[in-house]
């Protein structure tokens, strides 16, 4: 059973993996409805986030008669461990309890693991900067890039705190965790998609295919350190900057992220590996000889009815024919692949422009 705000990459790794994802989320759009063996809407909204007070009876109705081998949760529950530490208590959870959410994801908790275990982190603070251009604000337990602003012109708000700007290279670390130790399946690069209101919203992100042997080997022990300390299991991700003067880890992401469709593999599935390390037990990564991409496309204009579009196959997360759409809205994900990052992401650029055409035509 899988239970997130969009859980199509969820469904899509549990059906290569040959399982049967039961899947509720805010979409149930034809790619997730055709992956699921039963689809349902998540209570809630994505103004207000998942409904707390009804995924219980949500998840009831969805599983009807079978009993789910596990429940994984996605995206939407970071702010909401209370609800995670009660869809414990009627499913079988596969991820990080809400103990090990709320440690990872207290800015200032994860300021001070990373104070004592030597990892570079940038600085935060709830009070306002006197320096507020040289900052960001967040949410805490926000995913997404959405939440983050510049903090000039910010004031303090309940939830929200500051974290000094690091300039460099968004790097990610997927990996997988024991509750003692973290194994990385492997780095990537994301890049934001600009909007008015979301400076850092998500764009996407390649897999790169070669990173420093001696880097790689830091940065796990980094998160082995922070493995320990929450006791976190399954996949999880880390955000990082590449620096001038080195990494620094910005956040940990307790759950499968983003990029969980350009690491996944069929000869070595990541869900499999997922549900093995919640439990316990031994799992296996998979290898990779190239480089993929993903990138999210967002409407740039108002669409009063969204054209029906024959989809190539390099695409998911389908807009639905007739649907309106406001700017900033998102249309498709896009998938490219590649012998090389920089390849690749040139690549899927340039698919995303000649599919874009589609829908709105010669901006000139």
């Amino acid at each position: 059973m899988i239970a997130a705000i969009s859980g199509r990459a969820l469904a899509a790794a549990a059906r290569r993996a040959g399982y049967r994802p039961l899947v509720a989320d805010f979409f149930c759009d034809t790619d997730t409805v055709a992956l699921a063996e039963r689809a349902t809407m998540l209570p809630g909204d994505l103004q207000g986030g998942i409904d707390g007070e009804r995924i219980i009876e949500t998840l009831r109705q969805l599983a009807g008669d079978d009993q789910p081998a596990a429940i994984v949760l996605g995206s939407g529950f970071e702010r909401m461990t209370e609800t995670v530490d009660e869809v414990s208590r009627h499913f079988p959870l596969a991820g990080n309890s809400g103990a090990a959410i709320r440690r990872i994801k207290d800015p200032q908790l994860l300021a001070a693991d990373c104070a004592e275990l030597g990892i570079p982190h940038p600085e935060f603070r709830w009070d306002r900067p006197p320096d507020p251009e040289n900052w960001v604000v967040k949410t805490a337990g926000g995913a997404g890039g959405t939440h983050i602003r510049r903090a000039a012109g910010e004031a303090p708000a309940t939830g929200r705190y500051f974290q000094h700007f690091v300039p460099g290279r968004s790097i990610s670390a997927l990996f997988v965790g024991d509750g003692q130790t973290a194994d990385i399946v492997g780095f990537s690069q994301q890049w934001a998609s600009p909007a008015p209101a979301a400076p850092y919203r998500y764009g996407g992100a390649v897999r790169l295919r070669r990173f420093d042997r001696r880097q790689a080997a830091m940065i796990r022990g980094w998160l082995s350190g922070l493995t320990r300390r929450a006791g976190l299991v399954g996949l999880c991700s880390a955000d990082l900057i590449r620096a001038p003067d080195g990494y620094k880890l910005i956040e940990i992401n307790p759950r499968p992220g983003a990029t969980l469709d350009i690491f996944d593999d069929a000869d070595a599935p990541l869900i499999e590996a997922h549900l093995r390390a919640a439990a316990g037990r031994a799992y296996r990564l998979p290898r990779f000889v190239d480089s993929m991409a993903s990138m999210v496309t967002y409407a740039a204009a108002p669409i009063a009815r969204f054209p029906s579009i024959a989809w190539p196959e390099w695409t998911a997360d389908h807009q639905s024919p007739g649907t309106r759409l406001i700017a900033g809205d998102p249309v498709c994900t896009i998938f490219a692949r590649g012998p090389s990052a920089d390849l690749t992401r040139r690549l899927i650029k340039d698919q995303a422009n000649r599919l874009q055409h589609q829908w709105e035509g010669d901006r000139t």
